[in-house]
């Protein structure tokens, strides 16, 4: 963990409290007093009726992907081992839409629409990285 040389979100008072909770292996997100939509990423501002009334609301951590690739080449060297790795959009069941990583899987068994559910990857002391998983069938 401390030897982690890829680049990190930054934290600032508007995401604080997203990456306390994520390093608490929990996923909260931004709701809109007003509205009552949640909201990904932390801004201070709603996107869908512009208050500025705010609360940070703990959720499920499931839902289903919108949309991946398989990236065989990496972005930047500090990805080099990591590849091939999947890049997914997936819409969580609060109704907001997450870039992030599918693990723990097989690269032929993903499909769009299939259900996920978060983990997270402590990365450094401050930082854990909320990745998705297909939910086990039961």
């Amino acid at each position: 963990m401390v030897d982690y040389k890829k680049p990190l979100p930054a934290i600032h008072e508007e995401t604080r409290p997203f990456w306390e909770k994520a390093k608490k292996h929990e996923l909260w997100l931004q709701k809109c007093r007003d509205c009552g939509k949640f909201r990904f990423y932390p801004r201070s501002i709603c996107p869908n009726c512009f208050s500025y009334n705010t609360e940070w609301s703990r959720v499920s951590g499931r839902g289903k992907i919108y949309s991946f690739t398989v990236s065989n080449r990496p972005p930047l060297q500090a990805f080099q081992k990591d590849v091939p790795y999947c890049l997914a959009l997936v819409d969580l069941e609060e109704g907001v839409r997450m870039m992030t990583n599918i693990v723990e899987c097989q690269w032929e068994d993903l499909k769009i629409d299939m259900p996920v559910e978060v983990v997270f990857e402590d990365v450094t002391p401050l930082i854990s990285l909320p990745k998705f998983r297909p939910t086990p069938v039961i």
